[in-house]
């Protein structure tokens, strides 16, 4: 039998001024070992850098990484290498984070943000719905 999925809630859409900031899918599943992906689009900010977090509940959110659709890689926060936190895009306003060999301390909480100059705020989901869940089993897809 398989073992326990890996689930992950996605963010759904945020609004600040017309900046409407999405997160999908609303949820996927993935095993232990696996690699999970996470799209986020930036609406109108296309002159902007994509920034991911990852709050475990009851701490303080850390950065994942920072990629500029115009760079080359991202930059990482401390604790995350490109060995298995990387991310793409697609367009100026979509980008991907992409989890390779999904561990059990990946479970968290995982959100995107961008910097809207033209409202001059930050751009993310209100609180209680600006994650994405991960949720990791100890055990593999093979059952170990």
């Amino acid at each position: 039998m398989l073992g326990t999925l890996c689930t992950l809630i996605t963010v759904l859409s945020c609004v600040s001024g017309v900046t409407v900031v999405t997160q999908k899918p609303p949820v996927l599943s993935v095993n232990k070992g696996d690699t999970a992906t996470m799209d986020c689009n930036l609406g109108t900010v296309t002159d902007q850098s994509a920034r991911w977090y990852k709050q475990v509940p009851g701490s303080a959110p850390q950065f994942v990484l920072r990629f500029h659709h115009s760079h080359s890689s991202p930059s990482y926060g401390a604790g995350f290498s490109s060995t298995r936190f990387t991310t793409n895009h697609q367009s100026k306003s979509d980008y991907r984070l992409i989890i390779s060999n999904v561990e059990t301390g990946d479970s968290a909480v995982y959100y995107c943000k961008t910097w809207d100059s033209s409202a001059k705020d930050w751009v993310l989901q209100p609180l209680l719905s600006s994650h994405s869940n991960l949720h990791i089993s100890q055990l593999d897809s093979k059952g170990r």
